[in-house]
């Protein structure tokens, strides 16, 4: 069964039911969820917001085809809806991005229509809490031309390691060469959050994410790995792999390092993002 919809909801009341609903909620990975797709059809892009977005996240505008982050922006009051509501286990507040993959089979142009799609694929144990898996499909004329799987955390308190223990401490290939250095303003995350909707009170000021454990405000995930593509550049068909692997804070200086199709972003001795993109054949 799917849930179909013929208005994107509104974002601000989205936030408030699931800021309200999160106290009650107690995260653990076999808990149950809604597994209902919720769907969107004939989304068409608000082009001085893309504009918008692509100056915070350092896109060229005026492009023909939409930049390969951009479709989870359409998707997002979706996703929010589906992890607002009361039958969504995880609390809203608070969630952190964790990683992320992306598969654009095609140019998407600025001015189509698409039909969104979004549904929670899974709930997994994670060593510091647990992840929500959340898939995101774009159609254009019935086909699946962009499709996207990000995973979430709740944090809390577990058993356990959790089954991704190892693979995080597993050993990091070998260093990326700088490409630049970019110095991140305190206000990005609330500027992110204009154009995307995503208003987590985690990005948005100190007083607001440390209840959450941050000193300071963090910036997005997704505007971290939208920063690095902006500078590496996406082949009009690709795959995207980004792993967030640590937040950072606002303001920072960090290095965007990239080669051979590999890019990370760091700064003071710590990783904060590594991805990879790929042509796909």
């Amino acid at each position: 069964m799917t849930t179909v919809l013929t208005a994107s909801p509104s974002l601000p009341a989205l936030l408030a039911r699931g800021a309200l609903l999160s106290a009650f909620k107690r995260p653990r990975p076999g808990a149950e969820f809604a597994r209902t797709p919720l769907v969107l059809a004939g989304v068409r892009v608000d082009l001085a917001r893309l504009a918008a977005y692509e100056r915070v996240c350092g896109f060229p505008t005026g492009e023909d085809s939409l930049p390969v982050t951009y479709p989870h922006v359409l998707g997002f009051p979706l996703a929010m809806r589906l992890m607002s509501a009361r039958e969504f286990p995880l609390p809203l507040l608070g969630l952190v991005h964790t990683s992320l993959a992306i598969t654009r089979r095609t140019a998407m142009p600025a001015t189509a229509a698409y039909d969104l799609g979004v549904r929670v694929d899974a709930l997994l144990p994670h060593h510091r809490g647990t992840e929500a898996v959340v898939v995101t499909e774009a159609r254009a004329d019935g086909a699946v031309v962009w499709e996207s799987t990000s995973r979430y955390l709740a944090r809390h308190r577990t058993d356990g390691p959790g089954p991704d223990a190892p693979a995080r401490a597993a050993g990091e290939r070998e260093p990326l060469p700088q490409v630049a250095e970019w110095r991140i303003a305190g206000d990005v995350g609330r500027r992110y959050g204009a154009v995307s909707g995503d208003r987590n009170p985690i990005h948005l000021h100190p007083l607001t994410a440390r209840p959450f454990g941050f000193p300071r405000a963090v910036a997005h995930g997704m505007w971290t790995v939208a920063r690095c593509l902006a500078a590496h550049g996406t082949p009009r068909a690709a795959e995207v792999r980004a792993r967030f692997r640590a937040p950072v804070p606002l303001p920072s200086t960090v290095a965007y390092t990239a080669r051979d199709g590999r890019f990370a972003l760091g700064g003071h001795d710590r990783l904060h993002l590594t991805g990879e993109v790929r042509p796909l054949v």
